[in-house]
């Protein structure tokens, strides 16, 4: 840290949520001290949009745009890392054309897809065939389950169960068999909360996360989520630190899943924490 920063940190984190962890602790002093040089990592769904049953209808929490816009430009970048399409993400957040929100970046499909709000602009590579393939076969498969399929931009599929008569058993009834027809094109499946999602093996948020840290050569993370895909960005942050980058974990708190918060620095009230969370943190940055 320059000199005084450690002393200006610790004013400026007076009033915002204390982490529980010496870890999280030195994460925070470190973002305070030269914000210029963190990175910011959310999760969309969960993490700044509240979970909803339709997740075509998932929109960023109210506050969310107003409170990007005024922390954005004080850091080296706010990441919105998802395993939406970009252009979803970038559409459900309301974050296109936002004055202030030039240092933000969506990470689309784990990291696949890159929107950079300075261009407008989405860039990514050719699909994996095995997703067409699984998305032809799984209207057979699910036939009967009360089980829905989420389209992600040929890139991924989901599976989701929230809406079904027996969410729960639905969801632990399909495992097996996604798993093997996934495992028969050559993907991967990633559960979440009552979501089963087959995609291609190599991309998930801690590789997006790593990535966008180092291309920026960043001093600081933070990384917010709330469900079992965010686990890999944990694991990043945890790597950073053990390399000497400090980094705080922060938990969008979900009673459906409870490894997230164990293995958080933080835990706050959901979206609406979060953003709070993120308000605080622009106006101690002011």
């Amino acid at each position: 840290m320059v000199p005084g920063a450690a002393e200006r940190a610790e004013r400026m984190s007076m009033n915002l949520p204390t982490p529980t962890t010496p870890a999280g602790q030195e994460g925070l002093r470190a973002l305070l001290a030269e914000p210029s040089r963190a990175v910011i990592g959310l999760d969309f769904d969960g993490t700044l949009a509240p979970i909803v049953a339709d997740p075509e209808q998932a929109r960023a929490h109210p506050e969310a745009v107003a409170v990007l816009a005024a922390l954005a430009p004080k850091v080296a970048s706010v990441a919105v890392i998802t395993g939406r399409p970009a252009e979803i993400a970038v559409r459900y957040g309301g974050f296109a054309g936002v004055p202030g929100l030039e240092h933000l970046t969506v990470l689309g499909h784990y990291g696949a897809e890159r929107w950079d709000a300075t261009t407008g602009e989405v860039t990514a590579p050719e699909p994996h065939p095995g997703v067409a393939a699984v998305r032809a076969e799984l209207p057979a498969l699910l036939d009967g389950t009360g089980a829905w399929i989420e389209e992600k931009g040929g890139r991924a599929v989901a599976v989701h169960t929230r809406r079904a008569p027996d969410p729960q058993a639905v969801f632990d009834a399909l495992r097996v068999p996604l798993t093997e027809l996934a495992t028969h094109h050559g993907l991967i499946v990633e559960p979440g909360r009552l979501v089963l999602e087959l995609r291609p093996p190599g991309m998930d948020k801690g590789v997006a996360l790593l990535t966008h840290v180092r291309e920026l050569s960043a001093a600081s993370v933070l990384y917010a989520g709330d469900d079992l895909g965010d686990l890999p960005a944990f694991s990043a942050v945890d790597d950073l630190r053990a390399a000497g980058t400090p980094g705080l974990l922060v938990c969008s708190g979900s009673d459906e899943v409870t490894e997230l918060r164990k293995r958080a620095d933080l835990v706050v009230d959901g979206p609406a924490g979060v953003v709070g969370l993120l308000r605080d943190l622009a106006e101690r940055l002011t």
